[in-house]
């Protein structure tokens, strides 16, 4: 699992245990991990997605760690998520967002409208999954560990290969200080030595100093923090006027609802978002009946 998952789990099974007064989690049960979620809910009332993260990392400690039987959680009910209308820009909201962004800020935010991608994602773009003979992105390892292929759109193209020659500027000569490796997913490092060093493999889009990473503690140019383009577009939010609880991920809201709009095909749709279930790309549909679900107001 991703390091982030890593420090998450570690961070409720330290919350479950210190609740039971540090009792060990052989000598607890369902009654125990009954209480805690309880506690999440009522007490501090936390949000359905949080107490389901909390019960995963419980889980992942007795079925993976502890090799318990879990005979008795399996009984245990998940917290349901209230079903939420995505916010969605329309495509005036987006030119007005865009035009106060330059640079590779602009970038990514126009990836992440003109391509559906979620933020990670965008932020751990490797060289190497950029196509642009194709105009195609490949993603890695999205969510749910799903591959799939998006489009690059045409304006993005020159900017983007204009950002990657300074990126090569900045890879050069840290290849040259001893530096120069990124991280590889799972086990590629090992059976690709030199691999971390190649330049199809460095993010598109890295962090402008150099980091210890907190597995190998080697030395490496990770990829820009979430943060930087997240502050970038609340700022370009608010200088535009728009009073919606806009983010980064509602580029992707409308790149699904604007394409929906057009007339293309839902399935194609659910492909280039990497949904799963095509139940979830119908939530974007509620766009397309304007008005209260088409119906004319008895007011009109």
């Amino acid at each position: 699992m991703s390091y982030r998952t890593e420090q998450t789990y570690v961070h409720w099974i330290k919350r479950f245990i210190f609740f039971h007064n540090r009792k060990h989690p052989l000598e607890m049960g369902e009654a125990q991990l009954s209480a805690f979620l309880s506690y999440l809910a009522v007490e501090k009332r936390v949000a359905a997605s949080t107490q389901n993260q909390a019960l995963c990392a419980i889980l992942f400690l007795y079925r993976n760690v502890l090799k318990k039987d879990l005979g008795w959680i399996d009984d245990i009910e998940r917290a349901k998520r209230p079903r939420r209308l995505p916010v969605v820009f329309t495509r005036d909201e987006v030119r007005t967002i865009l035009a106060r962004l330059d640079g590779v800020l602009w970038i990514m935010a126009a990836l992440l409208y003109g391509s559906g991608l979620r933020l990670m994602e965008c932020l751990r773009l490797r060289v190497k999954d950029v196509d642009f003979t194709y105009g195609q992105i490949t993603v890695r390892d999205g969510k749910g560990q799903k591959d799939r292929v998006t489009m690059l759109p045409e304006p993005v193209g020159e900017p983007l290969q204009r950002h990657l020659e300074k990126v090569r500027l900045i890879h050069g000569p840290d290849l040259d200080n001893g530096f120069g490796r990124v991280n590889l997913p799972f086990a590629l490092a090992r059976k690709y030595l030199n691999a971390p060093r190649e330049w199809g493999w460095q993010y598109v889009f890295p962090a402008s100093k150099l980091c210890r990473d907190p597995r190998t503690s080697s030395v490496t140019r990770h990829h820009l923090h979430e943060s930087v383009p997240q502050r970038a577009v609340k700022t370009a939010i608010r200088e535009a006027g728009i009073v919606k609880h806009g983010s980064c991920h509602t580029f992707r809201h409308s790149f699904a609802t604007h394409l929906l709009e057009n007339g293309y095909d839902i399935r194609t749709v659910q492909e280039l978002l990497g949904h799963k279930d095509v139940s979830t790309t119908m939530i974007y549909t509620h766009v397309l009946s304007k008005g209260g679900k088409a119906v004319k107001s008895p007011l009109d």
